[in-house]
């Protein structure tokens, strides 16, 4: 199961009590007060985990706690601090306070950390209240509270290339045809339902990553059918290819017109990111029957496939991982 967006509660630990204690020793004269510090609570952190590709751990686990500190002891003995809780998140996850919608961090590699809810400090105990005038005190102070907030985590996934189109124009079939993913392939729409990622490897020897969005609709932007929920996606890939059906329902025109309104509405920085066109299923046209064309910009350049037949692949991939490469090199 793709789960991409979660709330949870976290409880940083409480710090531990100060310690009220005298030493009273035999032969020790002027023992005098020795109550050790409590120790501090744990924290709770959130830290990107490359394995992970989903928040399918979190979305079962609610709350998130960490350790208390323990008390102080005689001999100005410090208590032990608590133990902190981590919690791993993939690459691209985007945490959120709940309450203010504040945007506390934006976790995109590996190491990357925060800590979104700090420990109590521990108390005070006797030892630290000793003076000249107050030998033997018996002031100590009680452990403080650890921070407590509601999180919402939300992931986009991190990927070179987004396959946006129709439902079933093919995204999948492409996907498989160039990758080791095995997205779910079937002659009906949404046959895709969650967002699958693949790696493309080239002859060359380079490679890149791939996702297959599911398909977009008419309003998609408003909620209809499944793709506003993986939109989001979008906005993290360094480019897109478009496919459109050469033979469907709808004409190719028409479909890369509506690709375009769903991805605006949503968005305008998605039509900014650099983009190629793949006019799909020409396999299916018949003898002599001239392939349709598209109206298209100068920077825009399409390319007729058969992801079915893997005709024509290598170019697409070949602009594709140029696509890429010039963008890794504008923003690192």
């Amino acid at each position: 199961m793709f789960i991409d967006r979660v709330k949870i509660e976290v409880k940083a630990g409480k710090g531990g009590d100060g310690c009220v204690s005298f030493r009273r020793e035999k032969y020790v004269p002027r023992g005098g007060p020795d109550g050790g510090m409590g120790g501090s609570g744990g924290d709770v952190i959130v830290r990107v985990d490359p394995q992970l590709r989903t928040l399918l751990d979190l979305y079962y686990r609610k709350t998130v706690k960490a350790g208390r500190g323990r008390h102080g002891q005689g001999k100005n003995m410090t208590g032990a601090n608590g133990a902190s809780e981590a919690i791993g998140v993939p690459p691209g996850t985007i945490i959120e306070d709940a309450a203010t919608g504040e945007i506390l961090a934006d976790l995109e590699k590996d190491g990357d950390e925060i800590v979104v809810a700090r420990g109590g400090r521990g108390g005070r105990g006797n030892y630290t209240f000793r003076s000249a005038r107050n030998q033997a005190p018996r002031q100590h102070t009680l452990g403080g509270p650890g921070e407590e907030r509601a999180l919402v985590l939300t992931l986009k996934l991190i990927a070179d290339v987004g396959l946006v189109g129709l439902p079933n124009a093919g995204k999948s079939t492409l996907l498989r045809a160039v990758s080791d993913a095995h997205p779910v392939v079937a002659p009906y729409p949404f046959s895709t339902v969650e967002p699958v990622l693949g790696m493309v490897k080239l002859d060359t020897g380079a490679s890149f990553c791939m996702v297959d969005i599911p398909g977009l609709i008419e309003g998609a932007h408003r909620g209809k059918g499944l793709g506003i929920q993986f939109l989001r996606h979008v906005e993290r890939c360094r480019a897109l290819i478009f496919i459109v059906e050469a033979v469907g329902e709808t004409p190719p025109e028409a479909a890369l017109e509506q690709l375009r309104g769903e991805l605006r509405s949503y968005s305008e920085a998605l039509l900014e990111k650099p983009h190629l066109i793949a006019l799909n299923k020409c396999d299916l046209l018949a003898p002599g029957e001239k392939e349709p064309r598209l109206r298209h910009g100068k920077a825009e350049r399409v390319f007729r496939i058969s992801a079915l037949e893997k005709k024509n692949l290598r170019p697409l991939l070949a602009a594709a991982y140029r696509l890429v490469s010039t963008e890794s090199r504008e923003k690192p």
